[in-house]
């Protein structure tokens, strides 16, 4: 049994050896991270922003975390009557804003949830720390990465416009095109071209 196990010691040695030497010939696929910057895509998770004008502190985005790594203190305020006769009406303003990374997952459900607009994807990914006690970011870092924010993307001009409520099929985009005939189907409220007869 010894003998068996020698004798498969030097061709899987020999084996490996042809392995690293092959290896070894071809040039490295390595970047060298601080001199050359990656490139990364245009929508890339790095850190998330805040733009807290936007910010009404409805508390959403804190509720739908899974980590719970969103810190949210706000207080009323009452803002005077826009017109004369009019009423005071009481408003939320944003004392705090924390986002602890050391616990957050990047998962994007914050942004997802946000029906103001106040978060957003920055492709930024360059905060690390030397201690995991400042990668809770207040308001005002996270304010500071909305100017590293892309613009959304572009629309297509050529895509077609979303139906409306009513079942109506929107404009193709193309200006002169004559309207094709479709069929909506009810359920789904897909609209689907209708077959010639």
């Amino acid at each position: 049994m010894t003998e068996k196990k020698k004798s498969g010691f030097v061709p899987g040695l020999l084996s490996g050896m042809a392995t690293t030497a092959r290896t070894a010939m071809r040039p490295a696929h390595t970047q060298h991270y601080p001199h050359e910057k990656p490139a990364l895509p245009p929508r890339s998770r790095g850190v998330i922003a805040l733009q807290h004008e936007n910010c009404t502190s409805c508390m959403l985005c804190a509720r739908e975390c899974p980590d719970w790594c969103i810190y949210i203190d706000s207080h009323k305020e009452t803002v005077p009557p826009a017109t004369e006769g009019g009423r005071a009406r009481q408003q939320n303003v944003l004392d705090r804003f924390a986002i602890d990374f050391s616990l957050c997952m990047y998962c994007g459900i914050c942004i997802e949830v946000c029906p103001f607009d106040a978060l957003y994807w920055s492709p930024e990914f360059e905060y690390a720390e030397t201690d995991i006690r400042d990668l809770l970011h207040e308001k005002d870092r996270l304010g500071q990465w909305m100017a590293t924010v892309p613009p959304p993307a572009a629309v297509d001009p050529g895509a077609p416009v979303e139906s409306d409520q009513t079942g109506q099929a929107g404009q193709t985009g193309q200006a002169g095109a004559a309207p094709e005939a479709v069929k909506v189907i009810p359920v789904t409220g897909k609209v689907v071209p209708e077959a010639d007869s």
